[in-house]
């Protein structure tokens, strides 16, 4: 990998490229540190700091957003109303036959499924937004802890507005600057943005381990966490392919065909959402309870909703075994691939064309998301296991959601640069 980016640092237009990519990663980040308005910047310091330490779930919140949502930042919303806006027109294009068709009309239905996906961001913004300073405003944002009612200089109708304003007016900046990475830069712009969003707060999380429980427990922190990355890279690389060879065929006065290629099927087909479908879902009960304590049955249900406790990981790591089939089986589609290979001349050795392909790539991606399933659910696990075994859940770097999306982001620009550096590179076959 450092090898791959000191040659891109020798290619005079990937140069350019890079340091445009960090040159909108420091904007985004100085976004990130400058408080909306209306806000006591002094008071919410100090609130967030009592937060992250007395709650995981301030310190999983401050994780992935960087530090921005406790701060009440400008950029306090980040690239989450995208990713959600894009998750949900993902779901819909099964759904929706419209949004289906434009799918398959090509780079013009893609532009026009983008142009939705940004509406809805701005929308899901202003949803969020105003939960949010809604919450601050009242207290509920900081609940339980010391100075939470008074991060706010106001809380009439006009500074909220105003807020919510700043707010989405940043989300919407934060869009722009993810497409000026994608178009101008390296690799996917939001994808960037969040893996920055993730990686931001590791210093803080490895000084607070050193500070908590000593050089002994950092340093076996480390350790642990390089073996998990490694074994994280290993099955986000792992596929099955799926050789597949076309017959050769005559168009006009060319012949066509008679090529072999494979169809890649990842272990990890689901990538990171079912983590994000099972945190979301969890979070719901827990939610409840701090909206409506006075009901008894939440009241009972609330200490099995705490991150260390043997039901809550159990539910947890279910309903990501589940929401892995299930999102793998709306995302592919065995007779559509079946179809397309048909049409083309392509086939499967010893697999006959058709319903018969299609049934044996169900059966292939059936068997092969069963390990990647599980997988997901252990590298979700392992914060919620360093909690109960060492006590630095809250402040673990290298497990769940989080070290998921730093190897994904991290191998997907990789290989960006590396195709890139190929095409300048490449003498051809005359010299």
């Amino acid at each position: 990998m450092l090898t791959t980016f000191a040659r891109a640092f020798r290619t005079p237009d990937l140069r350019k490229k890079l340091l445009f990519t960090l040159f909108v990663i420091v904007l985004f980040r100085l976004g990130q540190n400058v408080p909306a308005p209306n806000v006591d910047v002094a008071v919410l310091r100090e609130t967030a700091d009592a937060a992250r330490n007395n709650n995981g779930a301030y310190s999983l919140i401050d994780m992935f957003s960087g530090g921005a949502l406790l701060k009440l930042s400008v950029f306090a919303l980040g690239v989450y109303p995208y990713i959600t806006a894009s998750i949900i027109l993902q779901l819909l294009t099964v759904v929706i036959p419209r949004l289906e068709a434009l799918k398959k009309e090509g780079q013009a239905g893609t532009t026009k499924i983008t142009q939705y996906t940004r509406y809805l961001t701005v929308a899901l913004a202003v949803l969020e937004g105003t939960g949010l300073v809604a919450m601050a405003s009242s207290g509920q944002l900081f609940r339980g802890v010391p100075g939470g009612a008074r991060v706010l200089h106001e809380a009439g109708p006009l500074p909220v507005a105003t807020m919510v304003a700043c707010m989405v007016a940043g989300t919407a900046a934060v869009m722009w600057l993810g497409e000026l990475i994608t178009e101008r830069g390296v690799g996917n712009g939001m994808s960037i943005l969040i893996f920055t969003q993730v990686v931001a707060v590791f210093p803080a999380q490895f000084w607070a381990i050193y500070k908590t429980k000593g050089t002994f427990v950092l340093v076996l922190v480390v350790l642990v966490g390089l073996a998990i990355m490694a074994g994280v890279v290993c099955v986000e690389q792992a596929q099955r392919r799926i050789p597949v060879q076309y017959a050769k065929r005559m168009v006009g006065r060319r012949m066509y065909g008679g090529t072999s290629t494979y169809i890649p099927l990842k272990v990890n087909q689901a990538g990171i959402i079912p983590v994000i479908f099972a945190s979301s879902l969890l979070y719901l009960p827990a939610l409840a309870t701090q909206l409506r304590p006075d009901l008894p049955w939440l009241n009972r249900l609330a200490p099995h909703l705490r991150q260390d406790d043997p039901w809550h990981m159990a539910a947890f790591f279910v309903l990501i075994v589940a929401f892995t089939y299930f999102y793998v089986a709306i995302t592919f589609n065995p007779t559509e691939v079946a179809d397309n290979m048909t049409k083309y001349g392509g086939f499967v050795p010893g697999i006959r064309p058709g319903r018969a392909t299609a049934e044996y790539l169900d059966h292939v991606l059936t068997r092969i998301t069963a390990p990647g399933s599980l997988y997901l659910g252990v590298v979700a696990l392992i914060p919620l296991l360093a909690l109960a075994l060492l006590g630095v859940g809250e402040q673990f770097p290298f497990g769940g959601t989080g070290i998921l999306i730093v190897v994904g982001v991290g191998l997907d620009t990789v290989k960006q640069i590396e195709s890139q550096l190929q095409q300048r590179n490449y003498e051809g076959f005359l010299r």
